[in-house]
C-alpha cells in the first residue's frame, strides 16, 4: 500500500479498518466518494463499487457502509492537520491537495461575497481522487508528439478522471530525461506532489517545478527566471491561462498542457481555447478515451485536426 498511503492516513478509522481487513490495494484505487448519509463509493480497478463491511467491495448496495457525520469530522481533521483555517485559500477553489498529489474535492454550503465564494461551511461531501505515477505510459504519445528529439506544442484533452494528469506527468519526465529543460507550473500540487518544495514524483532530471502558483503568473515567472525550452501546465481554459500560453509561445517556448473536453472540437465551446485552435498554438492534440481505462489514447491529431497513425 506504498502508493496512496497518504490517502489511507486521511480516511476515517471505520473505513480504514475495512480496507485493512479486506487488504484492498490502494494502487488500484482511483476515487473514493464520501457523502453524509449515503453509501461509500469506490472506483477500484476502473469499476465502481460500494464499500461493504462484510464483503469489502460489492456491486450491490446491500450491506454498504453508510458515511456518517462523525466520520466526516474525522476525515476533515486528518485532511487539514486539525487546522482547516490553514487551508482557507484552497477551500475557496473547492479542493485540498494533500501530500502525494492526491486531491480532495469538497462540497457543502458556500459563503459568497460579491459573486465569489470566500469560504465553505457545513461540508457534507468529499471526493478523494488518488494520484498515480505510471512510468512509461506516455512513451507512445512522445513518439508521435516530437520531431528530431524535440517536443512539439502538445495539448492533452479528456474529461475529468480519465488520466490526463497522469499522462502529463510521465510526458514531462520523458521530455526532461531526453534532454530538454522544462518548467512546470503545478498550481494544485498534483503533478509533482511537492513536499517542502521538492517534487515527490519523478519529473525528470532537467525539470524546474513552481508549486502552488497560479498558472498565468507562474508561466510568466518561469520565462523570466528559469529560461525553459518547454513549459508544462495542467487544466488550462481561462482568459488568463490562454494569454500566458501565448506570451510563452511568442518567446519561443514549447507549450505542453491539458484541457477538459471530449474531443478537439469540444474546445470550440470555450471562446479562449477556441483562439488557441484558430491560431494553431498546438501542433499535436492527444484525445483520451473517456469510455475506456483512464489514460487510454483515443486518437492523436495534428494542428489541422488530421488524425495521425498511432
Amino acid at each position: 500500500m506504498k502508493e496512496g498511503r497518504e490517502v489511507f492516513q486521511i480516511l476515517p478509522l471505520n473505513i480504514r479498518n475495512i480496507l485493512q481487513q479486506f487488504q484492498l490495494d490502494m494502487n488500484r484505487m482511483q476515487e473514493i466518494r464520501l457523502r453524509i448519509g449515503q453509501p461509500v463509493l469506490i472506483r477500484y480497478g476502473y469499476q465502481e463499487y460500494f464499500l461493504s463491511e462484510r464483503r469489502g467491495l460489492s456491486v450491490t448496495r446491500e450491506g454498504a457502509h453508510i458515511f456518517t457525520k462523525e466520520e466526516l469530522r474525522q476525515a476533515v481533521e486528518y485532511i487539514s492537520g486539525y487546522s482547516l483555517y490553514a487551508y482557507e485559500e484552497q477551500i475557496k477553489q473547492g479542493f485540498i491537495t494533500i501530500q502525494g498529489g492526491h486531491r480532495v474535492g469538497l462540497a457543502g454550503s458556500a459563503v459568497m461575497s460579491e459573486g465569489k465564494m470566500k469560504a465553505m461551511k457545513h461540508i457534507s461531501c468529499l471526493n478523494i481522487r488518488i494520484a498515480h505515477q505510471i512510468k512509461g505510459c506516455a512513451a507512445r504519445v512522445y513518439q508521435k508528439c516530437q520531431s528530431e528529439g524535440k517536443l512539439l506544442p502538445t495539448l492533452l484533452i479528456s474529461p475529468p478522471g480519465c488520466g490526463k494528469t497522469t499522462l502529463l506527468r510521465d510526458l514531462i519526465r520523458i521530455v526532461s530525461d531526453k534532454g530538454q529543460t522544462i518548467g512546470v507550473v503545478d498550481e494544485r500540487s498534483e503533478i509533482g506532489a511537492a513536499y517542502q518544495g521538492v517534487p515527490q514524483n519523478d519529473l525528470g532530471i532537467r525539470t524546474d517545478l513552481l508549486d502552488g502558483c497560479s498558472k498565468s503568473e507562474g508561466m510568466n515567472l518561469l520565462i523570466r527566471s528559469m529560461a525553459p525550452e518547454v513549459i508544462a501546465v495542467d487544466e488550462v481554459g481561462t482568459r488568463e491561462d490562454v494569454d500566458a500560453l501565448f506570451f510563452c509561445a511568442f518567446r519561443g517556448c514549447t507549450m505542453l498542457a491539458t484541457a477538459h473536453g471530449k474531443s478537439r472540437e469540444s474546445l470550440l465551446k470555450n471562446p479562449y481555447m477556441k483562439e488557441t485552435l484558430e491560431k494553431k498554438m498546438f501542433q499535436r492534440y492527444v484525445v483520451l478515451d473517456h469510455r475506456e481505462k483512464p489514460g487510454e489514447i483515443k486518437k492523436i491529431l495534428d494542428e489541422n485536426g488530421v488524425e495521425l497513425y498511432a
